[in-house]
């Protein structure tokens, strides 16, 4: 018997509903119990489309109203004790609370959960903190069971999902010095058995346990810890599935196969050479779920192809077989029904999630040999052919140009000292120099314009008036702050990838495809279908307005190659590092354009630099090869007394330290306030572990609504200024400020400049640096 079912659901809903509510809640206009009312239509409205595209199963436990891990952490009793949270306050309080920082009518708060990237994915998960006082509560919040009860009340079956013990240790942080979490198991497993034995008692009959961190390189420690915790916690429980995803199995293949459970799913979109070896390995008795269908991108399944995989597994496997996509559909956009803006041709070519739920019944009716399909399979096949042979996909002026690279080509002309000493001569900058990442907020009136513009209700003279009234506004309020380097706050931009793309050759983009990044943070994360091309400057006229209304330096802020691939959904049909260096050549010619406009400094963001590395080390050299040369590509067209900055943000940083130096930008800034300044860690080592160039270390948190205090700010500098010599740092916020309101912003910022002031006056340092006097202070 051949089942379909999904490992997750988008819990934002067909039109950002929840997005909306949760921001609404956090103004205050509406209270606990509607936002709880919309969660409850949200995960009814789901369930009933799982159903009617004919799923086995409805999928609960995947909805959150911030994060699934976060949503782990009140499930086990494990809320970290710094927040002060009571049992008497409500648990949905308690979560924004650690999501955010600040309780509702809170002005100081604390610093909140660190956030970082689910495996290689967009979305950012919360960070369980663990250390020697970490207890287990036992089951600490109703939720999964209150949704489990609703689902059962609407007539669904249904397939629990939890993450598993493993995986939710491995996601968390050690808070003590010296202290393992993997010690913490004998405690959390437990917990894990009363929510289980709770689950099957309720009438659960299928708990799908994800346990991604079987598809990484694991120390032994660890690989050895996933039997006997299986065993104990399979007792009393409910048949388990245990999910793994994004990454091969490898040595841990058999390992899964083995371990005492009911079934096993795999990932056979990122790992189709593996299907063999699992149907060799896994018993007969167990369940076989093939994730043939991928939950990560938007193009259409070549059905012909997924049915070439999976007859021979279904042929070698005696048990019952399950058909998925790869992994939650949590990363792909809700329906194509509200994309009839786009093309016929490039929309015959996508899949998102709904569709992905009608791709998944055509192959098991496929499989059962059902002639009806022949249809909708044949449909398919020339969706398949359009796409492949489609003249819009391929360029030859593009290949041309990458078929001239030559060795070198992606090198500054002199090495950091030099440039170091040329760009302090230019800019005569202040030691500790502040700036900010580059977006200022986008407020309701700036979003109003765009959206007039677009419908033709507002001018293009007009729009770019307005654009550039509030770009004024925005050098106003820096040079009132007295901040050193300026940026013109990114008024015309939608998104940081989004607003390259709508300008670049090869990109499309839908009205309604949101994914969510984190919390009721949504993003649209454009198609790149074919050769990518610049063909206009796309920031030089908005910048060069900026610099003309200062004599402070204005940096040009553009969004760098890696960021660009990893923030959308990228063609299949090529390797993704000969698009990374498309995009790459399209930016050089930006710097290049801005440099002539005379900006002096030029910033190139990449945030997803660290999240493109496979998840597997063994991969690591050719993807940081490749994406280390597409930043230099666009970077070292330019002069030495052109200053390149690059941003980064929510990684782990320091297992790839040399290959960011090497990156070789003259400034990087990275986030650090969440972690207390311990992603800093690597980037101060001794000797050749020292970061080279120049740096700023986040001093605040952008993603709370809470201003920091001076004091707070500078305890930060403190730690900063003891592993990075103070003549290469910066002070700077954790990233742009566009989701941030005006007065909180100026206010921070005013706290910041504080901060600066007074960490100079501790040091000794000058006022300025005088243009002999730089290496002296970079030694400092």
């Amino acid at each position: 018997m051949t089942r379909t079912h999904i490992l997750g659901f988008p819990r934002i809903g067909a039109h950002r509903e929840l997005k909306f509510a949760l921001e609404a809640h956090w103004r205050g206009d509406i209270d606990a119990a509607a936002l709880e009312a919309v969660g409850a239509e949200l995960r009814a409205r789901h369930w009933a489309l799982q159903r009617q595209a004919g799923l086995d199963f409805v999928t609960v436990g995947d909805f959150a109203f911030y994060d699934q891990v976060l949503n782990h952490i009140q499930l086990l009793g494990c809320e970290p004790r710094r927040f002060g949270l009571s049992a008497d306050e409500p648990e949905l309080a308690r979560a924004f609370a650690m999501a955010r920082g600040v309780r509702a009518g809170e002005a100081a708060g604390t610093h909140a959960l660190e956030m970082t990237k689910w495996f290689d994915t967009n979305y950012h998960y919360l960070v369980p903190e663990f250390g020697p006082a970490t207890v287990f509560g036992g089951i600490a919040s109703e939720r999964l069971f209150d949704e489990v009860a609703q689902a059962q009340a609407l007539g669904h079956p249904v397939k629990v999902v939890l993450l598993g013990p493993l995986s939710f240790l491995w996601l968390g942080k050690e808070k003590a010095p010296g202290f393992d979490r993997l010690s913490l198991l004998d405690a959390l497993l437990p917990v894990y058995e009363q929510v289980l034995a709770r689950l099957k008692a309720e009438g659960v009959d299928w708990v799908q346990i994800d346990e991604p961190i079987l598809g990484l390189d694991l120390p032994e420690s660890w690989r050895q810890s996933f039997e006997r915790s299986y065993w104990q916690i399979a007792r009393n429980a409910p048949r388990l599935l245990l999910a793994t995803y994004f990454s091969p199995l490898q040595e841990n293949l058999r390992l899964a196969c083995q371990l005492p459970v009911a079934g096993l799913h795999v990932d056979a979109v990122r790992a189709p050479e593996e299907l063999t070896g699992v149907a060799d390995w896994l018993p007969a008795h167990k369940v076989l779920s093939i994730g043939i269908v991928d939950g990560r991108n938007i193009w259409r399944t070549d059905l012909d192809a997924a049915l070439g995989r999976l007859k021979p597994v279904a042929a070698k496997h005696r048990g019952e077989l399950w058909l998925a996509p790869s992994c939650s559909l949590l990363h792909v956009p809700f329906g194509l029904q509200a994309e009839q803006g786009l093309d016929a041709e490039l929309r015959s070519w996508l899949s998102f999630a709904c569709e992905k739920l009608e791709e998944l019944q055509l192959l098991r009716r496929a499989l059962a040999g059902d002639a009806d399909i022949e249809p909708a399979l044949a449909e398919a096949r020339a969706a398949i052919a359009s796409r492949r042979h489609s003249p819009r996909v391929r360029r030859a002026d593009v290949a041309l140009r990458l078929a001239r690279r030559v060795d070198g080509d992606d090198r500054r002309a002199s090495p950091f000292a030099q440039r170091q000493a040329t760009q302090r001569r230019r800019f005569a900058l202040p030691p500790l120099p502040t700036t900010t990442i580059g977006s200022f907020p986008q407020t309701g009136a700036i979003r109003a314009q765009r959206a007039a513009h677009r419908r033709g209700a507002l001018s293009a003279e007009a729009y770019a008036q307005a654009m550039r009234d509030e770009i004024a506004r925005v050098v106003k309020a820096q040079e009132s702050l007295d901040l050193d380097v300026l940026v013109h706050g990114e008024p015309e931009r939608n998104d940081m990838v989004e607003y390259f793309g709508e300008q670049l050759d090869g990109y499309a983009f839908t009205a309604n495809g949101w994914v969510q990044s984190y919390g009721s943070r949504c993003v649209k994360p454009p198609l790149i279908y074919g050769d990518v091309a610049r063909p206009a400057a796309m920031t030089v006229e908005w910048t060069a307005h900026a610099q003309s209304l200062t004599r402070r330096p204005m940096k040009g802020m553009l969004t760098g190659p890696v960021t660009m691939l990893q923030w959308a959904f990228v063609r299949d049909d090529q390797p993704r590092s000969l698009t990374c260096e498309q995009i790459a050549w399209a930016l050089r010619d930006e710097v290049c354009d801005l440099e002539r406009a005379g900006i002096g400094m030029i910033q190139i963001d990449e945030p997803a630099f660290r999240e493109g590395l496979p998840l597997r080390r063994a991969g690591w050299k050719a993807y940081l090869d490749w994406a280390g040369r597409a930043f230099r590509l666009c970077a070292s067209g330019v002069r030495d007394d052109t200053q390149i900055h690059t941003h980064m943000c929510y990684s782990e940083f320091n297992d790839i330290l040399a290959e960011i130096a090497a990156l070789d930008a003259d400034v990087i800034t990275i986030e650090t306030s969440r972690s207390d300044m311990e992603l800093l860690r690597g980037f101060g080592g001794e000797g050749a572990m020292r970061y080279p160039n120049e740096i700023g270390p986040g001093v605040y948190d952008i993603h709370s609504p809470r201003v920091p205090p001076v004091e707070e700010m500078l305890r930060l500098l403190r730690k900063a200024a003891d592993v990075v010599p103070p003549g290469h740092l910066w002070v700077n916020p954790d990233c742009g400020l566009k989701t941030r309101g005006w007065p909180e912003t100026e206010a921070a910022l005013a706290n910041m400049v504080a901060a600066a002031k007074r960490m100079r006056a501790e040091l000794g340092l000058g006022a300025q640096v005088a243009a002999t006097g730089g290496a002296e202070l970079a030694e400092a």
